[in-house]
């Protein structure tokens, strides 16, 4: 973007509003995603006001550069008489003023991220010419107040309070609670208090020349792209920061002239519940931003074909004609002046995960999508957000208060007043309730950390719900029963005082709030989401395991679709308060028979664990892998044991049991290691104490053996973990097969069963050509390798990740998102290597990346067999390895 002849050449700006428009709705990367939609709206005939768009490459030289180049002032001031000769009014004209609104506009929505201005134009001299020309003074100085208040606070830097204080002390004045009560005169008053406060506030007079006011609100604009609350959002929604955005000026029609205007924002379906019903709300005599800001309580959008029957029938028209074109349900704001109904932008409109999955599941009945756009409609993290928790029907409970359902599901947790304090105790691990008047997009940070939404003001359509919806957050929005005392941190409704730090419930299906904790349950896959996962199992190709340890576990995992076990760790079942003592004795044993004494009490336990998820995993392959961690994991800590010492002494117990726990002490000391991670553990336990292992290897094929005989069919894989070379697997592997292949003869039954390692290791992964000639199977444990990778403590590295990704030295913490390029790297060459030994070895993930999207959709690419994950998020893997495919099939 540099160099005076491609500026030169380039065009900037873009026109809109009549058959002279000159964009379209492919070009979102240059005119964002407003601009290209007011194009196209356009294009299709639907009356938009006109305006022109200043592309996204004007923001990103103005952020660079700090200044515009010549060639952009000139397209402006071009399209400024362009819109002069469409609308028939002069900018800055006192007898007929054009006057126009500033907005962003991103590729990707951003609501109420960046700012805007409306009413630009107006001075102390147009202002008079509005009124005149309009013949309503109340409506032109309403107007220049609004102008005046948007221009100080976004373009001045000047509190918004401020101006919201001096308007409420003139209503009190003059005893009246509505804004539209205020007469000409009032406002009159109340535009030379707005002028005083600016001047105070900027050390001189408010700018009267309007193409100043509006290259200093294109500026502002250009600038909020990168305000805190933008950074934050694109942040939690993975927008990159490079993108920048464009600016639309388009002249202004006006919902504030009277009873006979009005505005509005509505969906095309249920934004909510994906029902196919025109839902919205609006409101007479008022501008968009009341709306939105939940200061007057809209009107339901149904009640406008009474009001306005005419303006609501082209309405109709207009927002079917809309989604038919689109082919997804629309988000749309409109305004009507004096009965003529203008729109003012279309976008992709954002829905709660429900939503997402009953539209994409009815476009595709009504014949507007097929299925694979279906898929490609809904998101794994919508689909993670699905199931997630709601109130127990079961569960019994008060309501204290009402609001409206603002965004569905349920939460628990403590009442919070502020933004600042709800991050403050989520990263404390404290789950936390936002409660506020009304939210603003300031509290985007405190709404991403708490668990649910609660404010007094505001519609179905305000600030507070639309961000809890797109962030999949309960939300009761309008609780107006609430009273809030923001000095003291309470809250007060129906008599009850909830202080901060008191447990509240909500329901945002319902719009409840409850008085302390109720019990939540998780959904299963059923209904729509059943049918939606089918459309995604026809596409895949990879198969979708999971992580699991207990019965219950497992079953949870098949009714979410899992085809089978990728990682069954075994040490989860020692912790039992049954097993412990046993698993303590076996480590503490002084010889072989003495653990062997204690393994003998542990068979029959692990036995009985793999019967139970074998049987719920019949028919589908269950990958065991052998005992992992280091055992002094399963001792006391030295202080437990320091503390149980001295409270023997203390009262008086006998000389065995001081002398046991003395004993216990000595040999927890003995075990510590420096570094457990890469001491003595996985496949290094089963070298030094292999009668572990042959015990492990037992209980498994007995298992098995027992169930093949009632004529199931069960298909173990033993996995041996942390292999770092060849001939630890093939000296571990030989002592597997003989156990494995002794129990087989005693059962006397056909047995088939796999041997096969983790890959977890670097030095596994470079090597995995030689680890393949005894491996019949590679797991990636991407956790492990990982951290062996880039040299990172799982359990310390929270100290400086979110520093390293707040910094940009790493795009996501690397435990959550695989790093392609350096973990990856090691994943591909340990794939490539291994089949260049063995060609039909499976190949799979178990780390936590098994069930996060972008991780998948790499697995998928490289080939992998299948991806494992946790129980809830199978569903998530089955549809980002179906998108995998789709993917795969546009780029070709």
């Amino acid at each position: 973007m540099h160099g005076g002849n491609w500026v030169a050449e380039n065009k900037f700006v873009y026109f809109f509003g009549n058959e002279e428009t000159e964009g379209k709705n492919t070009m979102k990367d240059l005119l964002g995603g407003k601009g290209a939609n007011l194009a196209e709206m356009s294009n299709l005939g639907i009356p938009v006001p006109p305006g022109f768009t200043i592309t996204t490459e004007v923001c990103l030289l103005y952020l660079e550069r700090g200044e515009y180049p010549e060639e952009v002032i000139n397209q402006i001031n071009k399209a400024i008489a362009k819109l002069e000769k469409v609308t028939g009014k002069k900018f800055g004209d006192n007898h007929n003023p054009l006057l126009l609104s500033v907005r962003s506009g991103a590729r990707a929505s951003m609501p109420g991220m960046m700012d805007t201005v409306l009413n630009l134009g107006l001075n102390d001299d147009t202002v008079e010419g509005l009124a005149k020309k309009t013949g309503n003074e109340r409506f032109a100085y309403d107007s220049y107040r609004r102008f005046l208040t948007m221009f100080g606070d976004v373009v001045l830097n000047i509190a918004h309070e401020k101006f919201e204080l001096a308007l409420c002390e003139k209503k009190k004045e003059m005893e009246i609670t509505l804004d539209t009560e205020l007469s000409a005169d009032v406002l009159k008053e109340i535009v030379e208090v707005y002028k005083d406060i600016i001047r105070k506030g900027i050390g001189s007079d408010f700018p009267q020349d309007p193409r100043e006011q509006l290259q200093m609100s294109i500026d502002a604009v250009f600038k909020s792209w990168n305000n805190q609350r933008a950074i934050t959002y694109r942040r939690l929604n993975n927008i990159p920061g490079e993108w920048g955005t464009a600016v639309n000026v388009q002249s202004m029609v006006y919902g504030n002239m009277g009873e006979t205007s009005g505005t509005g924002v509505a969906f095309t379906r249920d934004p909510a519940t994906g029902e196919k019903c025109f839902y919205g709300e609006y409101l007479i005599n008022a501008q968009g931003e009341d709306v939105v800001a939940g200061i007057r309580t809209p009107e339901p959008i149904d009640t406008l074909q009474k009001a306005m029957p005419e303006a609501y029938a082209k309405l109709e028209e207009i927002y079917r004609k809309l989604e038919d074109h689109f082919k997804d349900m629309q988000d749309i704001e409109f305004t009507i002046e004096e009965k003529t109904l203008y729109m003012l932008q279309t976008r992709t409109g954002k829905r709660t995960a429900a939503a997402a999955l009953k539209i994409a599941v009815d476009m595709v009945s009504e014949g507007l999508i097929d299925k694979k756009e279906a898929l490609m409609r809904v998101s794994p993290e919508q689909i993670d957000r699905l199931l997630h928790p709601t109130i127990d029907p079961q569960a019994s409970y008060k309501v204290i208060a009402d609001g409206l359902p603002a965004s569905p599901g349920a939460a628990v947790g403590k009442v919070v007043f502020t933004a600042e304090h709800a991050e403050e105790m989520a990263k404390k691990g404290e789950k936390v309730i936002l409660v506020r008047t009304e939210t603003s997009p300031e509290d985007i940070g405190g709404m991403d950390a708490a668990q649910g939404i609660l404010t007094v003001r505001g519609g179905m359509t305000s600030h507070a719900a639309v961000v809890a919806r797109g962030m999949g957050k309960p939300c009761v929005a309008g609780c107006g029963a609430l009273a809030i005392d923001n000095k003291n941190m309470t809250f007060t409704v129906s008599g009850t005082t909830v202080k901060e730090g008191d447990y509240i419930s909500i329901d945002g299906t319902k719009g409840s709030l409850i008085f302390g904790e109720v019990d939540l349950i998780t959904p299963g896959v059923s209904g729509e989401l059943g049918v939606f996962l089918s459309w995604a199992d026809e596409v895949r190709i990879i198969g979708v395991r999971t992580n699991a340890d207990t019965p219950h576990d497992v079953q949870v995992a098949r009714d979410f679709g899992a085809e089978g076990i990728g990682l069954c760790r075994t040490e989860h079942m020692f912790f039992g308060e049954e097993r412990i003592p046993a698993v303590r004795d076996m480590i503490l044993a002084k010889d072989s028979f003495e653990r062997k004494a204690a393994l003998d009490k542990l068979l029959p336990m692990q036995k009985e664990d793999f019967i139970e998820i074998f049987r719920v995993m019949e028919g589908y392959p269950v990958t065991i892998r052998l005992l992992d961690p280091p055992l002094h994991e399963f001792l006391p800590k030295q202080e437990e044991l320091l503390e149980r010492l001295s409270k023997l002494k203390a009262d008086s117990g006998s000389s065995e049991e001081i002398e046991q726990v003395k004993l216990l002490m000595e040999r927890v000391e003995s075990m510590l290691e420096i570094n457990p991670m890469l001491g003595h553990r996985g496949c290094r336990l089963g070298i030094t104490y292999p009668d572990i292992y042959e015990m492990q290897v037992r209980a498994i094929i007995e298992a098995a053996c027992e169930l093949r005989s009632e004529g199931m069919k069960i298909v173990p894989e033993i996995m041996i973990p942390l292999i770092s070379h060849v001939n630890e697997l093939k000296l571990v592997k030989k002592q597997v097969v003989a156990v494995a292949e002794s129990v087989i003869c005693e059962k006397n039954v056909e047995m088939e069963y796999l041997v096969g390692t983790m890959i977890e290791l670097p030095r596994a992964a470079l090597t995995a050509d030689k680890i393949a000639t005894e491996a019949e199977f590679f797991s990636f444990g991407t956790n492990d390798l990982t951290q062996t990778t880039f040299g990172f403590s799982r359990d310390d590295a929270g100290m400086f990740l979110p520093t390293y990704v707040e910094k940009s030295i790493l795009a996501n913490d690397p435990f959550v998102v695989l790093d392609q390029e350096g973990v990856g790297m090691l994943v591909k060459i340990g794939i490539e290597k291994g089949r260049s030994t063995r060609k039909d070895i499976k190949i799979g993930i178990c780390g936590e990346h098994g069930g996060e999207p972008s991780s998948v959709k790499f697995g998928c690419k490289l080939g992998m067999n299948y991806v494992s994950c946790s129980p809830f998020r199978v569903p998530i893997a089955r549809l980002a390895a179906a998108q995998a495919v789709i993917e795969n099939q546009d780029n070709i």
